[in-house]
């Protein structure tokens, strides 16, 4: 009932969403000006703790894209990362609810569609940009009576990339809301840390599904 409650919030109610999400999007710009508006070569500040958190993204995804691939597919990947990390930190801010000025896009079910959907549709795109028409090979691999299965494989992806990042999101939201209400003061603030956990967990997985995807459309056959 609960979960019902939360995906029709997200359907008939988007606009809260889509102005946290535009938020964020601001956010990231403006901070990526910042730390970039004057580029030093040993870096400091501002600078050095973008450069980490790049250098850091950067040898994660090409440790499974594959370090040659790595460059043309980082931008677009990490770019979820950084998205989908903030937006679930969110809820953690004062204020943050359905009631509240903002709440965390990836708590409904329409965002984190979008953006499994978004993975799904640019997963195929870079296959066939990658290997042409050599990328509909694997829908018949090993066999081609495996091609329903490949089919439906591709098919549930971006259903399981969205229902894993709302559910553990949309589920701790209703967890701190709930237990609010009930013990205003310690637990609530036992479970905003968790969430801390949470969603850097969430973060890495979706990072880490979208990059295993889009690595096993690109990725060179004879290797």
């Amino acid at each position: 009932m609960a979960e019902s409650t939360g995906i029709l919030e997200g359907l008939l109610h988007p606009s809260l969403y889509v102005k946290t999400s535009w938020g964020i999007i601001l956010f990231l710009a403006i901070l990526s000006y910042l730390g970039t508006r004057k580029m030093e070569r040993v870096p400091r500040g501002l600078q050095n703790v973008l450069e980490m958190v790049v250098e850091g993204l950067y040898n994660f995804i090409g440790g499974i894209v594959g370090e040659k691939k790595a460059p043309k597919y980082f931008p677009f990947i990490a770019t979820f990362f950084l998205f989908i990390l903030i937006s679930n930190y969110i809820g953690l801010l004062p204020f943050a609810g359905h009631e509240g000025p903002y709440v965390p896009p990836t708590s409904t079910i329409s965002v984190t569609a979008a953006l499994a959907i978004i993975v799904f549709f640019a997963t195929q795109f870079f296959g066939i940009a990658e290997k042409g028409l050599g990328y509909f090979k694997h829908f018949i691999s090993p066999f081609i009576f495996m091609l329903p299965l490949n089919i439906l494989e591709q098919l549930v992806r971006p259903l399981s990339l969205s229902m894993r990042l709302y559910g553990n999101i949309y589920g701790h939201e209703l967890v701190v809301g709930t237990f609010m209400g009930l013990v205003p003061m310690l637990i609530p603030v036992v479970f905003n840390l968790l969430g801390v956990l949470t969603g850097a967990i969430q973060a890495v997985v979706f990072t880490l599904l979208t990059s295993s995807y889009i690595g096993e459309a690109v990725h060179d056959e004879h290797h």
